[in-house]
């Protein structure tokens, strides 16, 4: 395994071959509240997952003990004026909207406390694996503002829209419990398995062609929101594009001879 630091807050953990990337928020200090430079760091390092082309799947951790992350860092928003709270918009932004638009699919380990940004950074993905300790919710019209990380369009997404309304207007926190039977989160294992869990999940989805899984999520991804007949061309525009790869070649003729695929990955 190797690691890879960005700036003093994030660590990218590289399991096996490669495939596997483990994105760590890493500020224990402060249960990983997101502040300006943590933004910053999520940003590059997802920059640099999202380029490398052996990376096919991304797993988000933490390492704090009671926290997956609490949000934003409030402390550092009350010492901000308004306008410098305007000009840090768009890097706290940038930060959530690069775990969103990771190509590849992204994981969620939760546990703790996953609240405001710190469950909208796991709406982020894919996929959110969670454990029993996992509290979640987006609380932020109890403290005066919306959710700005895109919980106000990936929740409804998620559960629908009236369930994602009474959670955004009550501000509640929902244990792991029911959490997963709202579906908010999708897998919900025993204490402390979360990342162990997530990174099982990881290692079966990257033995697939990591052509097929960029294309794969790029459909699912784009096809949100669409009517059948515009979704159905979005698939077919995915298809087009690993129908001819040596991804695809590969595939059929390790099927054909009963061998586990090498994946060229073009």
């Amino acid at each position: 395994m190797s690691e890879e630091r960005y700036g003093e807050f994030v660590l990218v953990r590289r399991h096996g071959a490669g495939h596997v990337a483990e994105l760590v928020l890493d500020r224990p200090k402060a249960m990983n509240a997101v502040s300006t430079a943590m933004a910053r760091s999520v940003t590059a390092a997802c920059a640099a997952l999202g380029t490398d082309p052996s990376v096919r799947v991304v797993v988000l951790t933490s390492t704090h003990e009671r926290a997956f992350c609490v949000g934003a860092d409030l402390k550092e928003r009350n010492s901000l004026s308004d306008a410098e709270l305007l000009r840090q918009r768009p890097v706290t932004r940038a930060a959530y909207t690069a775990v969103l638009e990771l190509p590849v699919p992204a994981i969620a380990a939760v546990h703790g406390f996953a609240l405001g940004g710190g469950f909208e950074l796991a709406l982020s993905c894919d996929l959110i694996v969670a454990d029993r300790t996992a509290v979640v919710g987006l609380p932020e019209v109890s403290v005066g503002v919306i959710p700005g990380g895109g919980g106000t369009q990936l929740l409804p997404r998620r559960v629908g829209a009236a369930r994602a309304a009474e959670l955004v207007f009550t501000a509640r926190r929902v244990a792991a419990g029911e959490a997963r039977e709202l579906g908010l989160v999708d897998h919900l294992v025993d204490e402390g398995r979360d990342r162990d869990e997530a990174l099982a999940l990881a290692d079966r989805i990257a033995a697939n062609s990591p052509v097929g899984l960029r294309a794969a999520k790029r459909a699912l991804r784009l096809g949100q929101g669409l009517d059948l007949r515009a979704g159905l061309e979005v698939e077919d525009a995915a298809w087009r594009a690993v129908a001819f790869s040596g991804d695809r070649a590969e595939g059929v003729a390790a099927f054909n001879e009963k061998r586990a695929p090498r994946w060229p990955g073009e």
